[in-house]
């Protein structure tokens, strides 16, 4: 599959799992000719300019929506970083615009800068912290609009972004986990952070995972689709992997070629015993038709993690045909792991 028609492919994945119809989004890609900058029939500039028309009209929510795809899988061009700014720009406008309680932070690293939206933060009376992280593709503000929900099931909800991705100017490596206590320790005035459960999907969750080895405030994982060890090291699975994945991880990562790529992924893998020193909820979404992630990454899960749940639903990566019903069961799994069993299943 050529480049632009991976593009039309994942986009019609991404554009269901945001709420946008398959006739729409097929309108759209209808007009999509190639992936040029500066070409007004390029990826970038028609998902832009329905992005535009549809702030204009006074929707800003449906206009990021439309931005975020207009600068996927990321934005390594002038046209990509400009539909990122403007995903950003929309975003705020709407949370401004009645949304009262979804507030804007920005965070200082060693190695760069971030920024998240988050929702129920207080320092009078700090809940337990929930982190959210979408994958090598997905930017923050594709969750963000989730938080007042969060907020209201008694979280303090975050969302933010894996390294290289969006707001996130970091560097992709094998010890990027340890942004996470770093988030810990700058949300520890206004949550509980030693109560922390991270809705950490696709890579972002194999970071989660990573993190909960290391650092005891993480108190549990729900993950869609997170690769652990294979999909860094299977020789046998990495010619399988789409080529926009391939190019993502090379962008994210700084590498420069599929050789330096994988020198650098062979340093992710999650081996047994940190895996199996993890004694918290872990809960897993995985697909049974998943074109990037091996189904040998959650059976060796099963294996290693007794305590762990998994649900599987007959679909491809991030089950976008399953939108629904896959977040309801995260949302359960994130109550059972705080309320306990019944208390969970009532809330729910």
């Amino acid at each position: 599959m050529d480049h632009l028609a991976e593009l039309k492919e994942f986009a019609r994945l991404h554009g269901r799992s945001q709420g946008l119809t398959e006739q729409h989004v097929q309108a759209v890609l209808s007009r999509i000719s190639g992936d040029r900058p500066g070409d007004p029939h390029s990826w970038a500039q028609v998902w832009t300019a329905e992005g535009d028309a549809l702030r204009q009209g006074g929707h800003p929510l449906d206009a990021c929506r439309h931005y975020a795809l207009a600068r996927f899988p990321h934005h390594g061009d002038e046209d990509r970083q400009l539909a990122q700014d403007r995903c950003v720009e929309a975003f705020d406008t709407w949370r401004r615009s009645g949304r009262a309680g979804i507030e804007r932070l920005e965070f200082d690293h060693p190695d760069g800068t971030m920024a998240a939206w988050a929702a129920g933060l207080s320092a009078d009376r700090p809940r337990p912290l929930l982190l959210i992280m979408g994958g090598i593709v997905s930017v923050k503000e594709q969750w963000a609009p989730l938080l007042p929900l969060f907020a209201r099931l008694g979280f303090a909800a975050v969302a933010t972004e894996m390294p290289g991705v969006g707001e996130n100017t970091l560097a992709y490596r094998a010890d990027s986990w340890r942004l996470l206590p770093h988030l810990l320790d700058q949300l520890a005035g206004r949550a509980r952070v030693t109560e922390t459960a991270m809705l950490a999907l696709s890579f972002s969750g194999h970071l989660a995972l990573a993190a909960a080895a290391e650092d005891a405030r993480i108190r549990s994982v729900h993950t869609v689709g997170a690769p652990v060890s294979d999909f860094f090291t299977d020789p046998a699975w990495w010619p399988k992997v789409p080529g926009i994945t391939v190019e993502t991880l090379r962008r994210l990562t700084r590498t420069e070629d599929d050789d330096e790529l994988r020198g650098v992924l062979a340093q992710f893998p999650l081996t047994p015993p940190r895996l199996g020193s993890l004694d918290i909820a872990v809960a897993y979404v995985a697909s049974s038709r998943d074109e990037i992630i091996p189904q040998a990454e959650h059976r060796r899960l099963a294996l290693l993690l007794p305590q762990a749940r998994f649900k599987v639903f007959d679909d491809v990566h991030g089950s976008p045909e399953h939108v629904g019903a896959m977040r309801r069961w995260l949302v359960l799994s994130l109550l059972r792991a705080r309320l306990g069993g019944r208390r969970a299943v009532r809330a729910g």
